[in-house]
């Protein structure tokens, strides 16, 4: 069975978050769409985005699964016009929740980072285990996991804090208004360069990080480490 294509990251970018900013922004005025149907519209985007790409996949993505739910979420702030404090809390929590559960993990059988970033999906993840059995290194490289599972979970403690300050910073309107979701389409627009961004590159360097440690106890090249 062919594997559905990835869908494009810009295509993606534009759909959840420049699509939804702009509604939020320019569509939210009275004589237009009006705060509540905008506020509906613009959350459409990022939750048929979900959804669809659910079933293409043909099954749930957690990712996919989370942003539909704080999609949902902040809808529901919106529309039952709760205290603008309530956002921020709302995008603190879900990252600061993965967190705790990834912190958490650290101290069971199986660390979160072998799902997160060791995974058979970015690794061959047999051939780096064969590798570290053969050179009698897998206890040290489960010590880097451990490690590795406390860094993971400081990068999404670092995304529920820097959530929390943007959000209380840039929505200081009361929900339901048209002010409120100007300033939630602002929200939008900047979380992606002041938070995903650099959450990203967080990951990356330790995705890299990790690269190497196996190289050095495997004996392996990154490329043969490394899904083709």
């Amino acid at each position: 069975m062919t594997k559905p294509a990835k869908p494009n990251p810009l295509f993606e970018i534009v759909i959840t978050i420049i699509v939804p900013a702009v509604i939020l922004m320019q569509l939210s005025g009275e004589g237009r769409l009006g705060p509540m149907r905008a506020l509906l519209l613009a959350l459409a985007f990022p939750v048929g985005f979900g959804l669809w790409d659910g079933w293409r996949r043909h099954k749930l993505n957690w990712l996919s699964v989370l942003g539909v739910v704080s999609t949902l979420l902040t809808g529901g702030i919106g529309l039952l016009k709760l205290d603008a404090q309530w956002l921020a809390v709302k995008e603190a929590a879900i990252p600061g929740l993965i967190g705790l559960v990834v912190l958490g993990s650290n101290w069971t059988s199986w660390p979160l980072i072998r799902v997160l970033v060791f995974n058979p999906t970015l690794f061959d993840v047999e051939r780096v285990q064969a590798a570290l059995e053969a050179r009698r290194n897998v206890v040290p490289f489960e010590l880097r996991l451990r490690t590795g599972t406390l860094l993971l979970a400081g990068t999404f403690f670092f995304s529920a804090v820097m959530n929390y300050l943007l959000a209380r910073w840039v929505v200081t309107s009361p929900a339901g208004t048209e002010a409120f979701n100007e300033e939630l389409g602002r929200l939008t627009l900047l979380s992606y360069p002041v938070i995903a961004v650099p959450s990203m590159l967080m990951m990356m360097a330790l995705l890299f990080w990790l690269a190497r440690g196996a190289k050095a106890l495997t004996g392996l090249d990154l490329a043969d480490m490394l899904r083709s």
